[in-house]
């Protein structure tokens, strides 16, 4: 127990330095900011305590539920409508960032908790801990990858009470680095200034280009171009890259403006890529390359959707076959296209396989019959099969994995 929990932790501290957990940062530093200037450390302490508590008890019953029922839990939190609603919540607090609406409750309401905060030492920690519940809500989508593993494992083990506490030192994990966040919030902010108009915009490009991040699975691979594309020339914009510097401007603005000019540059890059056929926007001008090298064609797999349909080619094949359950919501699934089955060596080892696709983006009933069968919550999870149709044990692939890595399963289960 202790080693899962420490290595449960780990894996949560190391969520915690994703795109996922950024927008929970502003959040918690806003709660403790208006606090007011008299607020404690211990204090502060406190209500980040309570906040990420909230976060992690929410995943602690995630953990406990797929050890009873094996829900799929993560299928649920990362379809195409929820994740475009979460991004369209991160586009709606840019907006804010940028000036165009402040967000505040109606007067009325406010006159009240402002009278009940009068009679009060300080914030609500049960409304803190309600941010933190709400917050692990809306990252879900980004984390369900991982998240999906963790289940994976609790469910394996039927272990309701290993899955609630590993699942809530994943969130402890996560949270850690808030806490730091939320005591150091006070002291470490300077003094109030014009320059915090330039970090309400800061956060507001970084919140749009988490939404973009978010829907990037779900959208046309030219609209990820163009939103990037975008994203980074209006940055530059408001970096003045087009605007001439004063005569004796300081350090600092020369830096700002030669980001600004950066960034300007790189959503040029994209967007004369995306117009001449580029659908990489870290490698936006491949195309353009006089003796750019052929791709090679990605591997060919064979659609299955049903139970019976994947018994069938069993029965039929003579040679080890791989299973990939795949949906077009699931980030890992595409990167696995883009970065694992692209490798030669990898493609090399599939082309004697038989390749199976199980596309699960609709997630009907045979679908998730399907998942069920193997003890899966969801995308991604790639299986191998001998030439009689056992599965191979011990080969499942959970989760994105590297060509190398990966060709080393292969070749085991060839």
């Amino acid at each position: 127990m202790p080693l899962i929990l420490a290595s449960f932790f780990g894996f949560g501290l190391l969520l915690a330095f994703t795109p996922c957990t950024f927008p929970m940062i502003p959040i918690l530093s806003g709660i403790i900011v208006g606090q007011g200037h008299k607020v404690s450390h211990m204090r502060a302490f406190a209500l980040s305590l309570a906040y990420v508590l909230g976060m992690a008890a929410t995943y602690a019953l995630a953990g406990v539920a797929a050890g009873v029922t094996g829900t799929m839990l993560t299928a649920a939190l990362q379809n195409v409508w929820v994740l475009t609603a979460f991004a369209l919540v991160f586009v709606l607090l840019s907006l804010s960032m940028f000036g165009f609406y402040e967000l505040q409750l109606p007067s009325a309401l406010q006159s009240r908790l402002a009278d009940s905060a009068s009679h009060s030492k300080g914030g609500s920690l049960g409304g803190v801990t309600a941010m933190g519940v709400l917050s692990a809500l809306i990252v879900g989508p980004c984390v369900a990858a991982p998240l999906a593993g963790a289940l994976l494992y609790i469910a394996r083990t039927g272990d309701a009470v290993l899955g609630g506490w590993a699942l809530f030192a994943m969130g402890l994990g996560m949270g850690a680095p808030l806490l730091a966040v939320g005591v150091a919030s006070r002291s470490l902010l300077p003094k109030v200034g014009p320059w915090m108009e330039g970090v309400k915009k800061t956060f507001g490009v970084l919140l749009l280009a988490v939404a973009l991040w978010m829907l990037s699975p779900v959208i046309p691979a030219l609209a990820v171009m163009l939103g990037w594309a975008a994203l980074l020339l209006f940055s530059g914009i408001f970096l003045h890259a087009l605007d001439p510097l004063p005569t004796h401007a300081k350090g600092w603005m020369r830096f700002a403006k030669g980001v600004g000019v950066a960034l300007a540059i790189a959503g040029a890059a994209v967007l004369v890529g995306a117009l001449a056929g580029s659908r990489d926007p870290l490698q936006p001008l491949a195309v353009l390359r006089t003796q750019a090298a052929v791709a090679a064609p990605l591997p060919q797999f064979e659609k299955i959707g049903s139970i019976a349909e994947l018994d069938a080619r069993l029965a039929a094949t003579d040679r080890p076959v791989m299973l990939d359950f795949y949906a077009d919501w699931c980030v890992s699934c595409k990167e696995m296209e883009r970065f694992t089955f692209s490798d030669p060596q990898v493609a090399a080892h599939m082309s004697r396989m038989l390749l199976l696709k199980a596309d699960v983006t609709t997630n009907n009933d045979e679908h998730k019959a399907l998942l069920k069968r193997f003890g899966l919550f969801g995308p991604p999870g790639i299986l191998f099969f001998d030439a009689r149709g056992q599965e191979r044990q011990g080969l499942r692939v959970v989760g994105f994995m590297k060509a190398g890595p990966f060709a080393t399963v292969l070749e085991r289960a060839l």
